[in-house]
């Protein structure tokens, strides 16, 4: 986790660099801010991957701070304060804090608990880039859904079989919505050698809309520029 970038937004200068020297030992980098609107602006600035923020603070409390910065960031914030009432606790824990540290405090205690929500931070972005990569392998325009990873075709969630060329040309489509592409460049991505003879495309093409068309006739997906080639067309 060293080199992640922490915020630390505490009106006592002690404190906050007290703070700072022990994140720094650890390989931390921090940035320093006094008062919530100091905090804000830091963050319009810097990418940051976790904040500590103090209750208490003048000009902009570390509520209403954190309160605004959840409107647009999911990094982890830790709350500081010398209050220990419940009511308190967990009046920062519903506008967004993710943990509560009470002064006084040890260094070794906040360091824990920095060290934990940067694990469970990192393992968050782990899984939703993941989840990301998956889905740039799943193509869809409007209710047509081609995915690589189980070569499955649905329209409107319903499962249609199709051969594997099918599934070539379909992806090859797909993946290019609203460009044309000519029977013989289909032919050659398709089947890797140099076109020939393309009605073989051209019945290919036909297979395809029945299956995958209300009405082949006046298709809604696979369609015909004449002279020039086929493209899925691009759906709102």
């Amino acid at each position: 986790m060293n080199g992640d970038r922490i915020l630390l937004v505490e009106d006592d200068k002690d404190i906050r660099e007290g703070v700072e020297i022990f994140l720094k030992s650890q390989g931390y980098v921090v940035y320093q801010a006094a008062d919530g609107l100091e905090g804000l602006r830091i963050l319009e600035e810097r990418e940051i991957q976790l904040a500590i923020v103090d209750v208490m603070m003048p000009r902009m409390d570390g509520i209403t701070m954190t309160a605004k910065l959840r409107e647009k960031y999911d990094f982890p914030v830790i709350f500081l304060s010398a209050k220990s009432e419940e009511v308190d606790k967990i009046l920062g824990l519903n506008m967004g804090a993710d943990d509560y540290v009470t002064k006084p405090f040890t260094p070794m205690e906040l360091l824990a608990r920095v060290n934990s929500h940067l694990r469970r931070y990192h393992r968050f972005l782990d899984r939703l880039n993941s989840s990301q990569n998956e889905n740039s392998r799943i193509h869809r325009v409007g209710g047509l859904e081609v995915n690589e990873e189980t070569v499955e075709v649905l329209v409107d969630d319903r499962l249609v079989k199709v051969t594997p060329i099918e599934f070539k040309i379909l992806l090859l489509l797909i993946q290019n919505p609203g460009r044309v592409f000519p029977a013989e460049e289909i032919y050659q991505r398709v089947w890797n050698e140099r076109a020939i003879n393309t009605d073989t495309v051209m019945v290919h093409i036909r297979n395809l809309r029945e299956k995958l068309e209300v009405n082949p006739k006046e298709p809604k997906y696979i369609k015909v520029v004449w002279g020039v080639g086929y493209k899925i067309e691009k759906q709102p």
